[in-house]
């Protein structure tokens, strides 16, 4: 690695260490599916959006509540402290297409339709509120 990238890759793993996230790769749910969980979770405090997953009745809310609590153990683990009510809220979400499977499917007269299984990256970031002292 040249003198240019490390310096890059050095800035990027300082960055992380204050950055609170969880990633989920290749989640075999269409992204369009988990998108459409993401935007109601996106901006929330961070246990109020584990509540409207968990409530949720759509399959992509159970993986993407399991990603929250990852990230949120990951803040509990840099940081040492547990968070409060108020303070964590979900700052953002990326939900990125993955590989597709692509199949075959039996068709009348000798044919066959083309079905793909899609898959998906899932990225969440949390950040703390900062609060104005007046």
């Amino acid at each position: 690695m040249g003198k240019r990238k490390r310096l890059v890759a050095d800035a990027r793993k300082e960055a992380n260490k204050t950055t609170y996230f969880a990633k989920l790769n290749n989640c075999p749910t269409s992204p369009r599916k988990m998108n459409q969980v993401a935007d109601l979770v996106r901006g929330m405090d961070v246990y109020k959006a584990l509540s409207v997953l968990k409530f949720n009745t759509r399959e992509a809310s159970g993986r993407l509540g399991k990603l929250l609590k990852s990230a949120i153990a990951n803040y509990e683990a840099k940081t040492g402290a547990r968070p409060d009510d108020d303070t964590l809220f979900v700052k953002t979400i990326v939900v990125d297409s993955g590989f597709q499977l692509k199949r075959l499917r039996t068709a009348p007269q000798g044919r066959g339709y083309r079905i793909k299984k899609r898959s998906n990256h899932v990225t969440l970031v949390l950040d703390t509120k900062k609060l104005d002292k007046k």
